[in-house]
């Protein structure tokens, strides 16, 4: 089955398809799995209220209106334990994760919890009491971790996009290895309140998906800036897309820097995926690449592997027999670090992330395989440190040189996938998804593992489409409301403008508001974001009658979206409602 959002969507709004038997049917699927998936599938009845909240909506209304999701165990789902794949370790949250509140609010519905290296600690997926995730292609193979139960049921068709973590390279190795997209977002752009830490300073929530809209949808869906965590960031330019097809370049590693580690099908298909960034237009250039593999080697060889003790290393001591063994043994059994050696290994990395911005700021993106080889499961049993460290050569410097990446399929070997990793700035995520979206197209490879799942064309994002805020009658629900839906719009997100407005009540037909800026007399007024395309857009503004017109209103995270703003006459011919937050409170109370 067809899982990507788009067309599930239309099968919807079609009629030849309702979430509930969607659901039903994902879920025979997932009780006949083979390759140690889940930690914790939900029943019938736990998901039942969240098929239940879709009554009144529409995919008009929720964006990710019945898309069914996965969920990594070391993140909180209300009412359902999280163990971090560590039975001993449960406990039962009553509070969802702060991501996944912000998707369940959207209209997704979570599957269940997936498998995963034990406390987010490995890039294999085979460190788990409840067994080795199997690679989706080829069981005898490593499906990629620590994130490996979640990319898996994405790949063999359990779910339409799933959530995994990653702190060095969790969120990518198993994308690649399963054939699907792997987002690793700039740090604290997805919150981290309820997810359990690994190293708390360079954890990520991460993205699977089957294709670049659906990636994008989610990732705009997810990437709420979070009051309650210390480490969310505001997004700055990550909703500001640069790519630019026509005329783009990007940085490959020296020969000499390579690593595939005897895997010849890899070697072939990293250089068969700069042709194709080549084919599209882009100019290939050598870049410095030594600065981020000496960044990479502080991960474990510095003192952020306390970090990790820091987090459940007490638990694990308390409770020796708990933890897989060579987990265990990385997060108990590393070496005191004095303040001295701390600051010292600080003091490196910044230096080290100097030279390597200097190295990203010459190229549009940088381009690494996502993994230099992929092992058998029994080969990583055999020497789990050290083929796990291999697995880490691309992707252990990203977090702590605090840059985002993009983790795309390229090509099949007659094993295993193999895909290369995107690489930008901080907040470039768009940008990444952009030249993404043009690079799956380019590779032609299926989805997942489903072979009769067709490639995907050239995808437009809607980062692509333009953005409005409403605030009076074109509310969802109020009586200009169909002019958005007759133009194809679509609910981005709802919330509030900044502390900085004040809305009168015009006298009209239909009754509107106005709302005027004013920073120290204002308050904070109800909005609802939606997304246009550009023609759509210029269709609308032609729709609106005098004294109102659109201009730019800051939000309460300080960006800024197009939105109504009316002339300053209103003060004078309408009366002030500000004290009632919006106008849908105003027109229920009045």
């Amino acid at each position: 089955m067809n899982l990507t959002i788009e067309h599930l969507h239309n099968c919807y709004k079609e009629g030849t398809l309702t979430p509930d038997d969607l659901i039903g049917s994902l879920m025979e699927l997932c009780r006949t799995d083979q390759n140690n998936v889940w930690i914790r599938l939900l029943s019938q009845d736990e998901i039942a209220p969240y098929l239940n909240r879709l009554e009144g909506e529409t995919p008009e209304t929720l964006p990710l209106y019945g898309i069914p999701f996965a969920i990594k165990d070391n993140i909180d789902l209300a009412g359902i334990p999280t163990t971090a794949g560590c039975p001993q370790y449960c406990y039962t949250p009553e509070k969802s994760a702060f991501v996944v509140e912000q998707l369940i609010n959207a209209g997704a519905i979570p599957m269940g919890k997936t498998n995963l290296d034990q406390f987010a600690t490995g890039l294999v997926g085979t460190r788990s009491p409840h067994g080795a995730c199997k690679n989706s292609f080829d069981p005898d193979y490593i499906s990629g971790g620590s994130s490996s139960g979640s990319a898996v049921a994405l790949a063999k068709g359990m779910c339409s996009f799933s959530l995994g973590t990653d702190t060095a390279g969790s969120g990518r190795v198993p994308a690649a290895f399963n054939n699907i997209l792997g987002v690793k977002p700039s740090k604290g752009l997805l919150s981290t309140t309820g997810v359990v830490p690994a190293c708390r300073s360079l954890d990520c929530v991460s993205i699977f998906a089957l294709c670049t809209v659906d990636a994008e949808k989610v990732f705009q869906t997810a990437a709420i800036f979070d009051p309650q965590d210390p480490f969310s960031r505001k997004a700055q330019n990550a909703t500001k897309p640069t790519f630019n097809k026509s005329k783009f370049t990007f940085g490959i590693p020296a020969a000499k820097d390579l690593n595939f580690f005897g895997n010849s099908d890899y070697e072939d298909c990293f250089q068969k995926s700069i042709d194709l960034l080549t084919d599209m237009g882009g100019t290939c250039i050598e870049i410095d690449f030594p600065p981020f593999l000496d960044a990479a080697k502080l991960l474990y060889q510095g003192p952020w592997v306390a970090e990790r003790t820091a987090a459940v290393g007490d638990f694990l001591l308390e409770n020796p027999d708990a933890g897989v063994p060579v987990t265990r043994q990385i997060i108990c059994d590393g070496k005191p670090w004095t303040a001295r050696e701390v600051f010292a290994c600080i003091y490196k990395l910044q230096a080290l992330k100097k030279k390597t911005d200097a190295v990203l700021e010459t190229v549009d993106f940088m381009v690494t395989p996502t993994a230099g080889t992929c092992y058998t499961i029994d080969a990583v049993n055999a020497d789990p440190i050290q083929l796990n460290s291999n697995l880490g050569y691309y992707t252990n410097y990203m977090n702590l040189l605090d840059y985002c990446s993009l983790a795309v399929p390229t090509g099949l070997t007659q094993t295993v996938p193999f895909g290369v990793t995107l690489v930008g700035l901080a907040f470039e995520d768009l940008k990444l998804l952009q030249a993404g979206a043009f690079l799956h197209a380019q590779a032609a490879l299926p989805m997942g593992c489903a072979s009769d799942m067709p490639p995907r064309p050239v995808e437009t994002l809607s980062s692509d489409t333009l953005q409005l805020a409403v605030c009076g009658a074109h509310l969802k629900g109020l009586a200009l409301h169909h002019q958005l839906t007759q133009l194809g719009a679509s609910l981005v997100q709802t919330g509030q403008t900044a502390d900085a407005y004040r809305m009168f009540a015009l006298e009209s037909d239909p009754p509107k508001p106005g709302l005027i800026r004013d920073e120290k007399a204002g308050a904070a007024i109800e909005v609802e974001i939606y997304a246009l395309s550009a023609s759509a857009f210029g269709r609308f503004v032609q729709q609106i009658p005098h004294p109102l017109g659109i201009g730019k209103l800051e939000l309460s995270d300080a960006s800024w979206v197009s939105g109504f703003i009316a002339e300053p006459i209103v003060a004078e011919s309408g009366h002030e409602i500000t004290k009632f937050g919006g106008w849908r409170n105003y027109i229920q109370n009045c």
